[in-house]
C-alpha cells in the first residue's frame, strides 16, 4: 500500500509539472511577438511610394498603456513624443486585432504609424468582430481629449479619424464604420483581409453589410493559401463587397501573400493612404489617384481596382 501511495504521489507530481509547463507554454505562446522591430525592413516592395512610407517616418514615438476592463484589458498607445510639448493636433488611427492576437503583439506596427504623426492605439481583445470595444476604445480616447489632466487633452484632431484591421479586425472595423451612433467620426477605413460579407453572415456573430459604408475605404488582401483565398475572403466575394460600396474605394490583393502577411506586409500603403486622407499628404494620394496611380501598376499586387482610377 505504501509502494501504490508513492507511485501515485510521484504521478500526481509529474502531472502538476506537466500542467504548469503546459501554462507556462500558452502564456509565452499569448505574450511573444509576432511582429519584431525592423520587420518593415524586410518586406519588399514594388513601388517608390509603397517603399517610402514603410519605413520609419521622422517623428520620435512614445509609448502609454492604460488599464481597463475585460476584455480590452489594456489600451496600448503609441504617439509623437513631441505631442508632450507642443498644442498641435494629431490626427487618430484606431488599429483593430485579428481572432487570438492583442496589440502587445504587434507592436512595431503602431510605432511605425505613430512616427510618421499619428496617434495610435489599440487593445488587447482577441475577439473584436462586433466592433463594441472598437467603440469604447474611441470613446476613450475622445474622453481623454476633454480631461484636463491627460497627456492627450486637446491633441486629438476629431476630424481626422481613421481605421484599420485585420481578418476579425478587419470585419470589425467594417462595422465599426456603419452600424454605430459614433460610426460618424471615421473619415475612412482599411480592412485587411476582413472576413468577407458572406462570411460573417453565415458562420459569425459579427455579420455587416458593405453597401453602408459611407467613408474611402482602402481593401486589401492576399493571394496566398486556402484559408485566405477559399474562406476569409474569396476574391468573387471582395468584388461583390467592392461593388457594393458608394463611396470612394480602392481595392487589391498582394500577390503571394497568406492571410496573416496581410496583417503588416502590405503596410506601405496602409501608412500612405492615411497620410493621404489624414494628413492631406499630395504624395502619398499618387500611391491611388492621379495619371498614374502607383498601386494600380504595382507588379507585386493584383486585382486592383478603383473608383478613383475608373
Amino acid at each position: 500500500m505504501k509502494v501504490l501511495l508513492k507511485i501515485l504521489k510521484i504521478i500526481g507530481i509529474i502531472i502538476l509539472i506537466i500542467i504548469a509547463a503546459l501554462v507556462i507554454l500558452y502564456l509565452w505562446a499569448d505574450n511573444a511577438p509576432t511582429v519584431h522591430k525592423g520587420y518593415n525592413e524586410k518586406i519588399e516592395t514594388g513601388g517608390e511610394i509603397e517603399s517610402k512610407y514603410l519605413q520609419i517616418g521622422s517623428y520620435e514615438t512614445s509609448k502609454e498603456t492604460v488599464k481597463a476592463e475585460d476584455p480590452i484589458k489594456k489600451y496600448t498607445i503609441y504617439y509623437p513624443s513631441e505631442l508632450e510639448t507642443t498644442d498641435k493636433q494629431y490626427p487618430l488611427i484606431l488599429v483593430v486585432n485579428g481572432t487570438g492576437f492583442k496589440a502587445t503583439k504587434y507592436e512595431p506596427v503602431f510605432e511605425q504609424l505613430a512616427s510618421w504623426g499619428f496617434i495610435v492605439i489599440g487593445t488587447q481583445d482577441k475577439g473584436t468582430g462586433k466592433g463594441e470595444t472598437t467603440i469604447k476604445t474611441l470613446n476613450y480616447l475622445l474622453g481623454e481629449n476633454e480631461n484636463r489632466d491627460s497627456i492627450f487633452y486637446g491633441k486629438i484632431d476629431v476630424e481626422n479619424i481613421g481605421i484599420t484591421g485585420f481578418s476579425q479586425g478587419g470585419a470589425a472595423t467594417l462595422r465599426t464604420i456603419t452600424m454605430f451612433e459614433e460610426s460618424h467620426y471615421f473619415k475612412t477605413a482599411v480592412p485587411l483581409s476582413p472576413v468577407s460579407e458572406k462570411t460573417a453572415e453565415q458562420t459569425t456573430d459579427y455579420p455587416y453589410d458593405s453597401a453602408k459604408v459611407n467613408c474611402p475605404i482602402l481593401m486589401l488582401a492576399g493571394t496566398s493559401g486556402d484559408f485566405e483565398t477559399e474562406i476569409v475572403i474569396p476574391i468573387a466575394e471582395m468584388n461583390k463587397m467592392y461593388d457594393k460600396i458608394t463611396s470612394p474605394k480602392v481595392m487589391a490583393r498582394r500577390v503571394g501573400m497568406t492571410h496573416d502577411d496581410m496583417m503588416y506586409k502590405a503596410g506601405g500603403y496602409v501608412t500612405a493612404w492615411f497620410m493621404w486622407q489624414l494628413q492631406g499628404d499630395e504624395e502619398a494620394a499618387k500611391a491611388f489617384v492621379g495619371g498614374n496611380p502607383e498601386i494600380m501598376n504595382n507588379e507585386m499586387y493584383q486585382d486592383q481596382r478603383s473608383d478613383f482610377h475608373e
